[in-house]
């Protein structure tokens, strides 16, 4: 499409008169073009632009600093690392969070982020929000979900939706109006320390992933020939230590992220079902989170009891439905995460864990609270006196004898 058709559909399209402005800024594509269509199209008299430190890392961080420069908005930085790592992460491992194979973290920040913005646009007197959601995406619902929870009645601003805009029409618009952009990949990324997603909504079916795209995956076949051992800690279901040194996990997934990378562990591809019921093609890299999930939910095997764990697998299944569909802050979600911390209290142990080729096997493991128990279980040991199960089994089939009585037999 030509810019000026674009410009015409801008221009034709109504929009609420609104007078002071709060975006949600990260120095994306996005966000950035939003600044200026607040500026060209909503004639906004005042914008208070709005970031938010969740461990997208420095590099990040000084990019979206020099865009805002060059644009000439002053942007208030907000450190939001250690709740994220604090009590949003824990909260997801201890749910062994996972909707459908994705490691639920975007859907996290975009939560937090929306809180944090909707606070500081009522406490500036704004009237009105402005974030960077597609209409074809997910955010949109999750951004205005928290929104509408805390600031009701603000008029929520979504260009590339309100103006059908394709990230082509955004570039375009951005090149227009000489709008600083810096995005390699079409559908850029969007990175914390726990699962960076790769140009979402953007890859097609049978695309390639290019090697060169990765930040901490070293791909299997280019991996280094020797496995790596490492050793974690867990207590109340949280990694609480990296190799016998203490950490908090605001240090330890970072780490891990570069060591379980380069032994060529943490790719995702797949099929995603999205809040809007339609499927996308999705990549993502989360090497800590692989690692971490993998060994939280074995230790949980151990030390939890049957029932706990199949009844658990339900509450995880619907915590991570909860968070992905944008209801972080819904009643019965703050419900579910009283069940899982309290199924925590003795998930604790230690875990030696050899890393090779995208593999990940466990070499030992150590648990005060395990309920393995060897002597009873194993063939190899009396443990108990095995004629005791004859009348136990023989009770246990009288509903199946009932059954062939009935003529109940296929």
């Amino acid at each position: 499409m030509e810019i000026q058709e674009i410009l015409k559909r801008v221009e034709e399209t109504p929009v609420p008169k609104i007078e002071k402005a709060c975006i949600a800024y990260s120095g994306g594509l996005d966000s950035a073009l939003g600044i200026e269509l607040l500026r060209r199209k909503y004639y906004a008299k005042e914008i208070v632009a709005i970031e938010l430190d969740v461990g997208q890392g420095d590099a990040e961080i000084k990019e979206a600093e020099r865009k805002a420069k060059k644009m000439g908005i002053e942007v208030k930085l907000i450190d939001k690392r250690d709740e994220f790592t604090e009590v949003w992460l824990p909260k997801a491992i201890k749910a062994n969070s996972n909707y459908n194979g994705y490691p639920v973290s975007t859907s996290m920040t975009r939560q937090l982020v929306a809180r944090v913005v909707a606070q500081e646009a009522v406490k500036a007197g704004c009237d009105s929000i402005m974030e960077g959601s597609s209409g074809k995406g997910n955010d949109q619902y999750r951004m205005h979900n928290v929104f509408s929870l805390y600031a009701p009645g603000l008029h929520v601003l979504q260009p590339v939706r309100d103006f059908d805009l394709t990230r082509l029409d955004e570039e375009k618009l951005c090149v227009e109006w000489d709008v600083p952009v810096t995005e390699n990949i079409t559908g850029g990324d969007d990175k914390t320390m726990w699962c960076r997603s790769i140009a979402s909504g953007a890859v097609d079916l049978n695309q390639p992933i290019a090697d060169d795209i990765w930040m901490w995956l070293v791909p299997p076949e280019k991996a280094k020939d020797d496995a790596e051992i490492i050793e974690i800690e867990f207590a109340e279901g949280v990694p609480v230590s990296l190799n016998g040194k203490k950490m908090k996990l605001a240090e330890l997934v970072p780490e891990l992220n570069v060591i379980a990378g380069r032994n060529g562990i943490g790719k995702i591809d797949m099929f995603e079902d999205g809040i809007m019921d339609m499927k996308s093609r999705e990549i993502y890299e989360a090497p800590a989170a692989h690692v971490i999930l993998k060994l939280h939910q074995d230790l949980e095997q151990w030390c939890l009891t049957k029932d706990e764990i199949q009844f658990k697998k339900i509450v995880d299944a619907k915590w991570a439905y909860h968070v992905y569909h944008g209801e972080w802050y819904h009643p019965l979600k703050n419900d579910l995460d009283a069940f899982i911390a309290e199924s925590q209290k003795n998930v604790n142990g230690k875990y030696s864990v050899k890393l090779y080729k995208g593999n990940i096997d466990i070499v030992s493991r150590e648990s005060g609270s395990g309920l393995f128990n060897q002597e009873m279980r194993s063939i190899k040991s009396k443990g108990f006196d095995q004629r005791w199960c004859a009348g136990a089994a023989k009770v246990k089939s009288l509903p199946w004898q009932i059954l062939a009585k009935a003529g109940r037999i296929k």
